[in-house]
């Protein structure tokens, strides 16, 4: 894990060289405490598709488990309910 102080973020091109170095998120501290986060672009397009499978494998374990239901019978229940 890396940490930089706040005054730490003038130096813009030595900061974006680290975030890309690294390849992890850089947590900017303020006064001693976490204050912010900064990361790459690819980093954090990275965490986005993490973020996309992780919800295509609990879909898949709904599926496994039978937690589903029909679509359309879905679909007419939310209209009944919404008076749509």
């Amino acid at each position: 894990m890396t940490c930089i102080p706040i005054r730490d973020l003038k130096n813009t091109a030595e900061i974006s060289a680290l975030c890309k170095q690294t390849g992890a998120p850089i947590f900017v501290t303020k006064n001693g405490y976490n204050d912010m986060v900064i990361m790459s672009a690819e980093v954090y397009d990275r965490i986005r598709l993490y973020t996309v499978y992780e919800k295509m494998m609990e879909a898949e374990a709904d599926i496994q488990a039978g937690r589903v239901k029909d679509a359309k019978e879905s679909l007419a229940g939310l209209r009944a309910k919404h008076g749509l």
